[in-house]
């Protein structure tokens, strides 16, 4: 089916993050499971029709799978078709003729920017576990930066003078982003200490477990999680709440959206867009609060 070589495409071509590539070839392998089954047998993409493709949306749909999940997966496989298009591998795109299903506009979930200030404003000595779980939150919330972005993120891309972090972002794409007198504080403090645990490796990624390896995704998650639980009882808690905390932030004081799309890394203003929403929400509970005839 050209998996692997459309696997490489994407990896060395359009040079997307690993997390994205092994995302892709899992919705992709689901989609062969399902035409290899006995009643259909499908051996060649040129063999796969859009009714193919739409009994496996039925299929999926039957089987409980949202309309969002749905989506996604077809736009995959609309990528994965359109590369064989491209490379003369198949002469029509099963694609083409296919509908996705509508799904509700989700507004981004953000946590309180008090109570989020007001903990990392608490002082957590000099012990390296709570300083090092207080600086992934500070970062998250402080630049908007993404999960896979810290997790790469080096001593190195930290410009003190300058006030500045280099992160390389997706289709290894660099952007500066500014940071706050805070941040600059706590991280100088938790290099310090970092310094001085002895470990081993001496790794240059800056944030690290507490036997000093590189932190991965799932650390990083469960430390924001933790952090995230002592102010709010919302049932989601991850990294991208803090991001997306970072852009609402930054919009309802007046931010230029044009700039905030730019520190947040987007290809596109259409994706920066959906923050408008909410703080279109946050006027609406304003004047519903405060005009007499709301």
């Amino acid at each position: 089916m050209f998996l692997e070589r459309f696997i490489n495409y994407l990896q060395f071509e359009k040079r997307y993050s690993p997390h994205t590539v092994t995302a892709y070839r899992a919705d992709l392998e689901q989609f062969f499971a399902h035409i290899n089954h006995p009643e259909i047998l499908i051996t060649q993409p040129s063999e796969i029709t859009h009714h193919h493709i739409r009994n496996w949306m039925v299929d999926m749909m039957d089987n409980g799978i949202s309309a969002r999940t749905v989506n996604r997966r077809v736009a995959v496989l609309r990528k994965y078709f359109k590369f064989l298009l491209q490379s003369q591998l198949i002469s029509a795109n099963p694609t083409a003729k296919i509908q996705t299903p509508k799904t509700p506009r989700r507004l981004p979930v953000v946590v309180e920017t008090d109570k989020l200030v007001n903990k990392l404003d608490q002082d957590v000595g000099t012990d390296f576990d709570k300083l090092r779980d207080k600086l992934i939150v500070e970062l998250l919330f402080g630049t908007g930066i993404r999960l896979a972005e810290l997790v790469g993120l080096k001593e190195s891309d930290i410009n003190n003078y300058e006030g500045t972090i280099k992160v390389l972002g997706k289709r290894n794409k660099e952007r500066i982003i500014p940071i706050n007198k805070e941040l600059k504080r706590v991280m100088a403090e938790y290099l310090e200490l970092k310094k001085n645990q002895n470990f081993n490796n001496n790794s240059l990624t800056l944030v690290v477990t507490n036997k000093g390896v590189n932190a991965y995704p799932k650390f990083i998650y469960l430390k924001v999680k933790a952090y995230l639980s002592d102010i709010s009882t919302q049932d989601k808690k991850s990294p991208h709440v803090l991001r997306h905390t970072f852009a609402t932030s930054l919009l309802n004081k007046g931010a230029d959206l044009n700039a905030i799309k730019e520190l947040l890394g987007h290809a596109s203003l259409s994706a920066t867009q959906v923050y408008t929403h909410n703080s279109v929400e946050r006027l609406k509970s304003i004047y519903k609060q405060a005009h007499p005839k709301a």
